[in-house]
């Protein structure tokens, strides 16, 4: 069976950059399992992306389908005959659908009876009949929100489809995708030499293209652009500051990457370098270097579509478009400073943050109050902690947070120092929605965390409050990451806070305004819910998670400690012994939770020698649990405990605990409820056991 390489392209006009990766690793799972279902066997699919062009390519794809048997069962055979053996309306109707007669058909036997059988020999379509509606399904599951039409056509696509090519070797196969029929024309760079060219073999495609000045691979084209960066900001001594996101974008926007350096005015360093770095990056997508000690020098670097034999007139291009994004920058900073953070508040009034819980003016007051109220209990600051929370959204109405809304917070810090406050409510303003996201730095200090905190607590017990919970991927107010976020900072900064108790505060400060009568219950059950979310990014199990969650701990920092601990108690060779006695205890307690309720230990009426036993060592393990206990760790509680195993194992294995006499049955019930609540106290460890 013949075998060879397939490409399949689309040349389109420029894709949407923030998309393009996107659109060409959905496409290559489609095609994936398009060729998969039709059962065309291959060695390698690779995907191709650049502006304008969508491309996969297949090797060693099989040509056609192998021929196979398929058995089409027909009516029972006791439906196919009547009374003297003649063929039922039934089976006639089966067999002439098949193309046979009666007597041509097998029979198919089984426990259940049997049936006609017809084994029909199917022979494999060529790629050449498949290729279309192959395309056709994998191009109609992309991802795209808005597709558009051009032309008179009613087609449609993410943008105007100019050439589509599909090639099995050095083949065309005929195929019309789009309108477009099938042709080996492929899109060239728009300057660089012919605006297109021939494809001489599917094999090429990456070659030619590039020969053309497109470098359509867009991991080659990534890494192209990071080794000019890097090479640019060495040679300049300093350091380019680009992550993957911006790096891929930037790729998403050139076919033949040239990256180069130009410079703006030293004056505009005058201004804030956040205020500068946002617009280089998000408005123009150009690079910017820092210094050693992080600061943002004069010089940028940017990324050409074009290898120009005249590259100063290229760079002064560039430099002309930076300078007015820049002068309003400093235009905005210049004004800003003018007005106090202070003499903001009144403007926040018209601005509404949920218009049942009224304007952003009642929200910092709220924040300010929660904030105090957090300082006061992890040792800082208050009155600097309600300062930051009171100015906190006050940078909302500037012209610089307005012109470059994802500078908020930091400007604030800014405009603060200017106004005169200390450094740790400027901080404290920069850091407040931190963390942004997940793997996002937390706040620095404490007086940061408490307006961190804050804010994200006022918002739930708000959201909450008036029963707008989230549904489904729904979550307008960013209530999951707040509440992670929430998470995050008390347990990776070690805060002694409880949860119920910081969310109380938060709905009290709203006085009448909420309408849920469970808002605190709610709010308090998602915020720990979203700790199953966060460890398991961290790789512990589910059921670790769940043992920590039936104890009803709203204490993240505890809740953490224990999780690690039984984490590592899993780990332990008795963990699964123990957790399935934990499991069997409380089976027992369940079922007789009236006598439990009322039992009492009687050491009198310890009989057998593995009970005495038992609870001789649960009586040393309550005086170590209790030390332990005090110091919440729950490492050496449930390692202490792990000694249990052969105790309670001896007592299972020669104790009837249901005995037939009541006192004997109550006392071995009492003694089993005090080893529950040994292990009880750092988790349920019967939820470790193997289902």
């Amino acid at each position: 069976m013949r075998q060879d390489t397939l490409l399949v392209e689309l040349g389109t006009e420029e894709l949407p950059p923030k998309s393009l990766k996107t659109l060409a690793v959905s496409f290559a799972q489609n095609m994936q399992n398009e060729l998969a279902a039709a059962e065309l066997s291959y060695t390698e699919l690779t995907w191709f992306a650049a502006p304008r062009h969508l491309a996969i390519q297949v090797k060693e794809l099989a040509y056609q389908q192998a021929d196979k048997i398929v058995e089409k069962r027909g009516p029972a055979v006791t439906a196919a005959f009547d009374a003297e053996g003649n063929p039922t309306k039934a089976a006639q109707g089966w067999a002439r659908g098949n193309g046979i007669d009666i007597a041509d058909a097998e029979r198919l036997k089984t426990d259940k009876g049997e049936w006609l059988l017809h084994k029909a020999a199917v022979t494999g379509k060529a790629l050449d009949e498949l290729i279309e509606g192959i395309v056709n399904r994998a191009l109609a599951k992309l991802p795209i929100p808005k597709p558009m039409r051009w032309g008179s056509s009613d087609t449609q696509f993410i943008r105007p489809v100019h050439t589509f090519t599909a090639m099995f070797g050095a083949d065309i196969l005929p195929a019309t995708i789009l309108d477009m029929p099938s042709d080996r024309i492929i899109r060239g760079h728009r300057f660089h030499g012919p605006s297109t060219f021939t494809l001489d073999h599917a094999d090429n495609y990456e070659a030619q293209a590039k020969a053309h000045f497109v470098v359509v691979n867009y991991a080659d084209r990534c890494a192209e652009i990071a080794k000019g960066l890097e090479a640019k900001a060495d040679e300049l001594g300093l350091t380019a500051d680009y992550n993957q996101a911006l790096l891929e974008e930037i790729a998403s926007l050139v076919e033949y990457p040239v990256v180069m350096q130009a410079s703006f005015e030293e004056r505009f360093l005058a201004v804030p370098k956040e205020a500068l770095i946002y617009t280089m990056k998000d408005d123009q997508k150009y690079v910017p270097l820092l210094d050693a000690e992080g600061n943002l020098s004069a010089k940028f670097l940017f990324v050409s579509n074009i290898q120009s034999s005249a590259p100063e007139f290229v760079i002064e291009g560039n430099e002309k478009v930076i300078r007015p994004r820049l002068a309003d920058a400093e235009f905005f900073f210049e004004t800003d400073k003018k007005t106090a953070l202070e003499d903001r508040l009144d403007s926040l009034n018209s601005i509404l943050f949920q218009k049942q819980l009224g304007t952003l003016a009642e929200k910092v007051q709220r924040i300010a109050k929660i904030a105090a109220f957090i300082a006061e209990q992890i040792g800082s600051n208050a009155t600097d902690a309600a300062r930051a929370g009171l100015l906190s959204k006050t940078d909302l109405m500037t012209e610089m947070v307005m012109e470059f809304p994802d500078v908020q917070g930091v400007m604030g810090k800014y405009y603060a120092l200017n106004d005169g406050e200390n450094s740790a409510v400027a901080e404290a303003i920069a850091e407040q929605y931190m963390p942004r996201q997940a793997g996002d730095a937390l706040p620095s200090s404490d007086t940061s965390a408490a307006v961190a905190l804050a804010d994200k607590l006022d918002t739930l017990a708000g959201i909450f409050g008036i029963g707008m919970l989230p549904k489904g991927d729904k979550d307008p107010f960013a209530l999951r990451r707040a509440a992670i976020g929430v998470l995050r900072i008390i347990t990776e900064r070690n805060y002694n806070l409880d949860i119920r108790e910081l969310l109380a505060f938060a709905v009290n400060t709203y006085g009448d305004k909420l309408t849920n009568t469970e808002a605190l219950d709610n709010a308090v059950d998602f915020v720990i819910a979203r700790f199953k979310a966060m460890y398991q990014d961290q790789g512990i199990e589910t059921e670790v998670i769940q043992a920590v969650s039936a104890r009803n701990i709203t204490n993240p920092l505890d809740f953490s400690k224990r999780v690690h601990a039984v984490s590592e108690f899993k780990g332990l060779a008795q963990a699964g012994a123990l957790a399935s006695a934990n499991k069997r205890v409380a089976n027992i307690l369940a079922k007789n939770s009236a006598s439990v309720s009322e039992a009492k230990l009687d050491a009198s009426l310890l009989s057998d020698a593995a009970e005495i036993v038992l609870a001789e060592k649960i009586a040393l393990q309550q005086d170590v649990v209790a030390q332990a206990l005090a110091n919440k760790d729950y490492n050496a509680i449930l390692t202490s405990l792990a000694d249990l195993q052969g105790p309670v194992d001896d007592f299972f294995d020669n104790v009837m605990v249901m005995a037939d006499e009541d006192a004997t049955r109550n006392n071995r019930l009492a003694l089993l409820s005090q080893l529950r609540e040994l292990f009880l106290s750092t988790a349920d460890i019967s939820v470790l056991a193997t289902k």
